[in-house]
């Protein structure tokens, strides 16, 4: 029982990382550089 348990446990840290990465994946292609200059208005949160 606790083979089974410590197997299932293994497999959701496994599904969890690929998440992760495929979530990081799809966030850096999304993402755009953005330069200020001097005299820029920006908001800071």
């Amino acid at each position: 029982m606790i083979k089974v348990t410590n197997k299932k446990v293994v497999v959701a840290k496994e599904k969890l990382k690929k998440a992760r990465t495929r979530q990081t994946s799809y966030a850096d292609k999304h993402r755009r550089s953005i330069e200020f200059q001097p005299g820029d208005r920006v908001f800071l949160k």
